[in-house]
């Protein structure tokens, strides 16, 4: 079987946009101080989409086992019914791979590379590989969509893709 290699980029807003956000102060929609000065507040940097078919938010902790690169993707899976936002909460940089969707399938998957103090939060419906800590055990907080329905679809590939710098 041959293998897609994928060279990782640099995580960025503007490249993330077809797939989501990217959670960092730099994207914040407005910045606010609050609590009297004390603290600023980058407003409104993703939108948690998960009310579809009755669904609500969930908080929760990830916590992923390591990969090295390059590292080979076989699957990739998406949630039709609400985002799902990922928050590193000790400053390790992970990988991030998406595809756009083709006719409910992963169209030309795309890399990243996230620093330990970006986070991503995948639209709605968008094909990614599940959390790819890198180097050492990572956790990560999560606000995803809970409630009925089924809201994982999963998505074996046909030629498994190596991702590397």
């Amino acid at each position: 079987m041959s293998l897609m290699t994928l060279r990782a980029e640099p995580l960025s807003a503007d490249a993330f946009r077809p797939f989501g956000e990217v959670i960092e102060p730099d994207n914040a929609a407005e910045i606010r101080l609050i609590n009297n000065g004390t603290t600023t507040r980058f407003h409104d940097i993703a939108p948690v989409d998960v009310a579809t078919g009755g669904g609500h938010a969930l908080v929760s902790i990830f916590r992923g086992k390591p990969f090295a690169l390059p590292f080979r993707v076989e699957m990739l899976e998406r949630h039709p019914l609400g985002s799902q936002a990922f928050m590193p909460l000790e400053g390790r940089p992970y990988l991030v791979v998406v595809a756009p969707d083709r006719d409910s399938r992963p169209g030309e998957p795309v890399a990243f590379l996230a620093s330990g103090v970006q986070g991503v939060s995948y639209a709605r419906g968008t094909w990614h590989h599940p959390l790819i800590a890198l180097d050492e055990r990572s956790d990560f907080l999560v606000v995803d969509r809970g409630g009925p329905g089924t809201n994982l679809q999963e998505f074996m590939l046909e030629v498994p893709i190596l991702v590397d710098r």
